[in-house]
């Protein structure tokens, strides 16, 4: 079969299974499935990018789609003044005395000959250091804290319109990226993935602990919209009479109109990173990283420095999956910490990558919406599948009760299949790289 005859083949598939969504089941279920679908197929860029081009393996990747999120509330949410006037310039001059204590620790132990009063006087700088910022921070906190801590407790962000938060979520993943790979990427594959994981569960840590921040556990909701909200749309008597011209209900057309307004912003975002991640891939760069993926040695003989171009790589992977979690934090209009987990952020972004093609953008972006299909409609499917399995049996049958115990497992189960199905049949992908 022609290979572009394939790949549209495939797109169209996930295309009519959306439709078919739609038709069965509503449109309103249908643009759900398509809204986050598309943030997923982003998610799935940005690994691609560090692991088909230059194969590094980051399974850290909840972690800067949480900082994403924490960038968009940090941009868009109006700033809490009371908490600013509390103790505000506390926590800033706190995190400026911090940071203060280690650039003099490092330029100490660059500038001071090698020997045990070096050490001694580096030691002495971080304890001091350590001591004054505690001194200062945890009252400040405290006082923020304090300030209504049921609506607010915390700083807030800057008040800026919410597009703008998108990309400032992906440079704040990609600054701790950044900070990340300078420690982290002399590490062999295997420790890198260890060291990935075991910061991105810092990241989510802190994000939970650190109520001056992002209000913690208590979540941080309402933030701003880049479309009207339904309740505006349903008290527009022009919008309520179109809706009615096309045979809509006021709250179901104010519905399918601001998630129709998402998946366009949503489909556009793609489109962007789709395109630059393709002229990057064909660019001598990208042939770069692919020489650097295939044989790092014989990429160092020819004089290139794989460490600096493995830097670039990672954080440029975890600024698009930090621009995914700013945009999926927007969709939600709230950032919730505790909702973070490895299988949702990590492993089921891999799983889009392996099944969609490593190491091409196409393959990944469809990788991203067919497993993101499945995963939220494999559950319900198997309600119904096992409703049918089990009707001749008795109410009371053991085996009836286990089988419809078992439908909440019914994900992770095809998503073991599905692996297996590929690894077996098409190890390389759904759309293999050329």
């Amino acid at each position: 079969m022609n290979e572009t005859v394939k790949n549209t083949g495939l797109f169209a598939l996930v295309g009519t299974l959306i439709v078919l969504t739609g038709v069965l089941q509503g449109w309103n279920a249908a643009l759900t499935i398509l809204n986050m679908g598309l943030i997923s197929a982003i998610m799935a860029i940005g690994v691609n990018l560090q692991w088909g081009f230059a194969g590094l393996f980051n399974v850290g990747v909840m972690g800067f789609v949480a900082l994403g999120g924490l960038g968009a509330v940090l941009v868009s949410m109006d700033p809490v003044n009371d908490a600013w006037a509390a103790g505000g310039m506390g926590i800033v001059l706190a995190l400026l005395l911090g940071a203060a204590t280690v650039v003099a620790a490092v330029m100490a132990h660059r500038k001071l000959p090698a020997g045990r009063a070096r050490g001694l006087i580096v030691a002495a700088i971080l304890v001091g250091g350590f001591f004054a910022y505690r001194a200062v921070f945890d009252p400040a906190v405290q006082s923020v804290e304090a300030v209504n801590p049921a609506l607010e407790g915390y700083l807030g962000g800057l008040g800026l319109p919410v597009l703008l938060a998108w990309p400032a979520g992906g440079l704040l993943a990609a600054g701790a990226a950044w900070l990340i790979g300078k420690t982290a990427l002399g590490l062999r594959s295997d420790y890198l993935a260890i060291a990935t994981l075991g910061i991105a569960e810092i990241i989510i840590a802190v994000l939970k602990n650190e109520d001056w921040l992002a209000r913690g556990v208590k979540n941080v909701i309402g933030l701003p919209r880049p479309v009207p909200y339904e309740i505006d749309l349903q008290n527009d008597p022009g919008f309520v009479t179109r809706a009615a011209e096309l045979g809509f209900d006021p709250v179901t057309a104010s519905t399918l109109y601001v998630k129709t307004g998402y998946a366009l912003l949503f489909l556009a975002v793609l489109l962007l990173v789709l395109t630059m991640a393709q002229l990057a891939l064909r660019s001598p760069w990208g042939r770069m990283m692919r020489a650097i993926r295939d044989n790092e040695v014989a990429a160092r003989a020819m004089g290139k420095d794989v460490t600096r171009r493995h830097l670039q790589i990672f954080v440029l992977g975890s600024a698009v999956c930090g621009i995914a979690g700013a945009m999926m934090t927007t969709l939600d209009s709230q950032l919730t910490p505790g909702t973070y987990n490895p299988l949702r952020f990590t492993f089921l972004v891999w799983v889009m990558v392996i099944v969609g093609g490593s190491g091409n953008n196409f393959g990944a972006v469809l990788g991203g919406m067919l497993i993101w299909f499945l995963w939220v409609q494999v559950e319900p499917l198997g309600a119904l599948l096992m409703d049918v399995i089990t009707l001749p049996m008795a109410d009371d049958s053991p085996l009836k009760a286990h089988l419809i115990d078992s439908v909440a497992h019914m994900r992770l189960l095809t998503m073991g299949v599905v692996m297996l199905l590929m690894l077996r049949f098409s190890p390389r992908g759904l759309i293999p790289e050329k």
